[in-house]
């Protein structure tokens, strides 16, 4: 009993840190700013951030409007 009790607490504690991973996995995929097909920069949190499917990836706001985009009117 007390062997199947241990086995379980390890299988909880290596589930909790693949889940936790695969959180930061998902996090991490999404690029920090996002051109749009009509050329509007979108930062993480804004409004159409998530809405934006088709876009150019970019690491700051500054890289994205340094090369063409533009700041959302809304």
């Amino acid at each position: 009993m007390n062997l199947v009790l241990k086995t379980l607490n390890v299988l909880m504690v290596v589930l909790a840190i693949s889940i936790s991973n695969i959180s930061a996995v998902s996090a991490q995929s999404e690029p920090p700013v996002k051109m749009s097909s009509s050329g509007i920069c979108h930062a993480q949190g804004s409004t159409y951030y998530n809405q934006t499917k088709k876009f150019t990836a970019y690491k700051t706001m500054d890289e994205c409007l340094k090369s063409g985009g533009r700041i959302p009117k809304k």
